[in-house]
């Protein structure tokens, strides 16, 4: 009896898990660990900073408390505001978008899209990572530490970071293709074709839009995982 072939559940971020699910690759188990990716990717000079960070001594912390309140307050907004932007309407988001026709004009629209949100993520971030370094900073010599090996650990890994999500929207572009393909494909063969305008029946554009925007919302977690981690150290101190 042939043995039904199965996908060996390779554990991933949900973010890598849905763009393989819309790339129609197979997730495998790396080959390095990530501790040897992280050699690779850190140059001499990064980790000789990393080092200090690490292991040297920084002066003692302010008395005053740190405002974690006030910093979990604005990170649950810039992220609010994110999540509104991401789930508005490309035609409708902006003035720019107000004349583009999508579904005619092709993927260029979705694409630039996309960029500008990733933009966006990174700015509000990159604001809020270094807002809480300075709160950790002011709390206690181990979060000021702490601080400081983020700040290296940001500078070290955003230029990798930023080359591999560059490539997002490069498969949301193929993803795209293959959904205009498969929907504009002739329906002669059906017994039945679909109705058009049926109620409750997505068309191939909507199902894209559907999956661009739970790519951005699974890129969305990616980006604020430092966050949340300066969060909690902060809710330490």
């Amino acid at each position: 009896m042939a043995k039904a072939s199965q996908r060996e559940a390779v554990p991933a971020p949900a973010f890598i898990r849905l763009l393989a699910r819309l790339a129609d690759v197979e997730l495998r188990t790396p080959d390095h660990a990530l501790v040897d990716r992280l050699g690779e990717w850190v140059d001499w000079t990064r980790a000789v900073a990393l080092s200090g960070a690490l292991d040297g001594r920084l002066p003692a912390g302010a008395d005053a408390p740190a405002a974690g309140g006030d910093a979990r307050q604005e990170c649950a907004r810039v992220r609010a505001g994110l999540v509104t932007a991401i789930h508005a309407d490309p035609d409708t988001a902006a003035p720019k978008w107000g004349n583009t026709r999508p579904g005619s004009d092709g993927y260029a629209v979705y694409r630039e899209r996309y960029l500008e949100l990733q933009r966006t993520m990174q700015a509000e971030t990159g604001r809020l990572r270094g807002q809480l370094r300075e709160r950790l900073g002011r709390a206690s010599a181990e979060l000021a530490r702490l601080a400081e090996v983020d700040a290296v650990m940001e500078a070290t890994l955003s230029p990798r970071e930023l080359t591999l999500l560059a490539t997002v929207p490069i498969l949301l572009g193929h993803h795209f293709e293959r959904l205009r393909a498969d929907g504009e494909a002739p329906q002669a063969n059906l017994e039945f074709p679909p109705d058009p305008g049926g109620a409750g029946a997505d068309t191939w554009l909507d199902v894209f839009r559907r999956d661009m925007r739970n790519v951005l919302l699974a890129e969305l977690d990616v980006r604020f995982h430092p966050v949340e981690g300066l969060l909690a150290a902060l809710r330490t101190a």
